[in-house]
């Protein structure tokens, strides 16, 4: 099922979404071999950040709660997983966070040197105060970093989008006309909060953070649904989908590739060859390719 995306060609519309396996060369490739056609390194930031104290992460049975909090090492303390990554066999995305367009512009440029074959902002983190989807919820300062970023990389730009965002049509049409190639939808959907009713106490040290999995699917459909209206250029779709048929729903609504993270966790790091398995049985069961699908449900309106 290879499929093209931006000038290159990919084993498989699936993707790993950004900052659940982390930027190691041996996990990320691992990630690959098990059906995965496209890997996001987790966010780079412009200075070290140790993230949230745990616990950070909560399973509650139809997805997860998260306020992980962002952490790196800084773009300037990653030389060893750099190296290892120039001598890769699969495509990567590079995905990036700054607080100002001047941090997202530094980061940006030097990331761009290391040769990743896609560079993404994360505009749409729930769970920091001070990155994130700040940039994502107006469509100004989306664009604004978006230009910036533009003028420093020689890669194609995807845009990671908030399901928080009042016309996530409207964020993708602005970062698209800043030139943005693609965007990426959504992020985790929050930030939420879950209480322990005996301590009296939010669970999470944050006390806030993202919804993921299953539970936010629909929410995620339907930003996808949202933008493949306002915009020309592809967008990878993610947020809950677990199976096949939900890839097969999410790419109706407009998405070009599809995105997996919560997923891992549920059905193992071959996750991604199970889901291509599944779409391609789905799609031979009907008689249908990729490309009949891709967007049908706003032909049937």
């Amino acid at each position: 099922m290879a499929v093209q995306f931006l000038g290159k060609t990919l084993n498989n519309p699936m993707v790993l979404a950004s900052g659940v396996l982390g930027n190691s060369r041996d996990i990320l490739e691992r990630v690959h071999e098990n059906g995965c056609g496209l890997v996001t390194m987790k966010s780079i930031g412009p200075e070290p950040r140790d993230g949230h104290k745990n616990p950070t992460v909560i399973d509650l049975g139809s997805g997860m709660i998260n306020a992980v909090g962002l952490p790196t090492p800084g773009y300037l303390n990653m030389d060893n997983e750099w190296e290892a990554l120039e001598k890769r066999k699969f495509p990567i995305i590079a995905s990036i966070y700054g607080g100002s367009v001047e941090e997202f512009q530094k980061v940006a440029r030097f990331v761009s040197s290391k040769k990743p074959d896609f560079i993404e902002i994360n505009i749409s983190c729930p769970n920091s105060e001070k990155h994130g989807m700040i940039f994502g919820v107006n469509p100004e300062s989306s664009r604004d970093v978006v230009l910036a970023v533009k003028k420093v990389i020689n890669v194609p730009l995807i845009a990671k989008l908030t399901p928080q965002a009042l016309d996530i049509g409207e964020i993708a049409k602005a970062c698209e006309d800043a030139g943005a190639d693609a965007v990426c939808a959504i992020n985790t959907l929050g930030p939420g909060m879950i209480i322990d009713i005996e301590s009296h106490m939010p669970i999470l040290a944050f006390k806030k953070g993202g919804l993921s999995g299953p539970m936010i699917k629909p929410v995620a459909v339907r930003c996808v649904f949202d933008i493949y209206k306002a915009v020309k250029i592809p967008i990878i779709g993610l947020g809950g989908i677990t199976t096949g048929e939900d890839a097969i729903e999410m790419i109706m609504a407009g998405a070009s590739l599809v995105g997996i993270g919560s997923a891992v966790r549920y059905r193992g790091i071959d996750v991604f060859a199970k889901v291509a398995k599944e779409m391609n049985s789905w799609l031979s069961d009907h008689n249908l390719s990729m490309e009949d699908i891709k967007g049908v449900a706003h032909k049937k309106q």
